[in-house]
């Protein structure tokens, strides 16, 4: 019985030291202890009132969620910047009586993001996504902010992954 006590308490113990590095969202050790996100002008030509504002919110949200950094104003440690570039409504399918089956808003997000701490790390980068939705509704109330909310998600969670998760 003494001899396999040994073993077991061993095996354990590098388990448990093995995984004791492991971030769920993938984040690495980081240096930088702050980070501020910076207002998105919306540069497109369709303007959608407030969109640079909720985007921004986004963002931060998210690193704040998921990650230890502390969020300011100025002086951050990583920088986060850019433009909206594209907000874009276009129909992607037509019916027979030239009108359309479906139309899609398009996203594009211009980001440079800044690393103080790891200058090595910085980086311009275009992130997009779309929303799909029937061509007989109007972009508009809850249809408008399920599009906006499923943007957002899908653009700040590819912000996250190529600028801290490393994905």
């Amino acid at each position: 019985m003494k001899n396999i006590k040994h073993p077991i308490f061993v095996s354990v113990f590098l388990l448990l030291l093995g995984c004791g590095p492991y971030s769920f969202t993938g984040v690495q050790d980081l240096k930088a202890k702050t980070f501020q996100v910076n207002y998105f002008q919306n540069t497109s030509d369709l303007i959608e009132p407030g969109f640079d504002r909720d985007f921004k919110l986004a963002l931060e949200d998210l690193i704040v969620n998921q990650t230890n950094l502390n969020i300011t104003t100025s002086n951050g440690e990583l920088i986060y910047e850019g433009e909206i570039v594209e907000y874009r409504i276009s129909p992607t399918t037509a019916q027979s009586n030239s009108t359309a089956a479906q139309n899609r808003l398009s996203v594009t997000v211009n980001l440079r993001f800044f690393d103080t701490t790891n200058p090595e790390e910085e980086f311009e980068q275009r992130f997009s996504h779309f929303f799909d939705y029937p061509g007989s509704q109007l972009l508009q109330g809850t249809q408008k902010d399920a599009a906006h909310e499923e943007i957002f998600e899908r653009i700040t969670q590819d912000i996250f992954n190529a600028t801290l998760a490393k994905w």
